[in-house]
């Protein structure tokens, strides 16, 4: 397969490389990922600037590193810098959960979600907790995924959100579909502090793990050390209050 290699995290990552060593023996992989951390950028593109793209190498590797958001590597990718459209675009591994809420701020999930939007079929991978010891595993699983989609297809508009525990394979207890966690954001996220020259800023904090969230849920299914593996789907009209907003009088 030819596959397109992207994250969030910027072309020097260590789970992006992961990904291509797991992935370049068997496939022919291009990687384009972003110049620097773009985390939490969502589905933004660049618009008001150009976009530069150069050729990095790392420890014998070459990809594609790009003055944009992850959204952007897709979109120069599958239209400037890749000679034919891929089979699959993954995006990762991303160290930190991209469950629940997160999924609407990540880049991880956004470049997946621009690429299923081309019409490529696309998983986002992220591993849980920050300073990841287990990216070989993860990307094992998803070279193991890959492989299913390409049997058995993706419908148009839909990528797969696949989370894992940060665990030996041995101590993960399997693979659970999940759905997508929605739950109110929490308040008091923002620690408020006091600048040397006596001016407030505000710093955005670290939110806690939910571990009360059902099994069939991404994020209560990784807190019980399951894959977690959630069908997204770019469609975000509610259904269930289309028909009812019909009977709405806006005029």
């Amino acid at each position: 397969m030819k596959i397109l290699l992207t994250n969030d995290d910027g072309i020097y990552a260590p789970g992006l490389w992961a990904l291509y060593d797991r992935l370049s023996g068997d496939h022919t992989v291009t990687v384009v990922a972003p110049d620097r951390e773009r985390s939490a950028v969502s589905h933004g593109i660049t618009l008001n600037d150009p976009l530069r793209a150069f050729t990095v190498s790392l420890n014998g590797y070459r990809g594609h590193a790009v003055s944009g958001k992850p959204a952007d590597c897709v979109r120069l990718g599958l239209q400037e810098l890749m000679t034919a459209p891929p089979d699959m675009v993954i995006s990762g591994i991303n160290p930190g959960a991209n469950v629940g809420v997160n999924i609407n701020y990540s880049g991880t999930v956004a470049a997946a979600r621009e690429a299923v939007l081309f019409g490529i079929p696309a998983i986002a991978v992220s591993v849980q907790g920050h300073d990841v010891r287990h990216y070989a595993g993860a990307a094992r699983f998803a070279e193991k995924v890959t492989q299913g989609v390409s049997k058995k297809g993706l419908p148009f508009g839909t990528l797969l959100n696949i989370n894992l525990p940060d665990l030996p394979p041995d101590q993960i207890r399997g693979v659970r579909i999940s759905r997508q966690g929605i739950s109110k954001i929490s308040d008091g996220n923002y620690e408020r502090r006091t600048d040397p020259r006596n001016r407030p800023y505000h710093w955005l904090g670290v939110e806690k793990e939910n571990r009360s969230e059902a099994p069939d849920v991404d994020g209560g299914a990784l807190s019980r050390n399951f894959i977690s593996v959630t069908p997204i789907r770019c469609d975000m009209t509610d259904y269930g209050l289309l028909e009812e907003l019909r009977n709405w009088n806006f005029e």
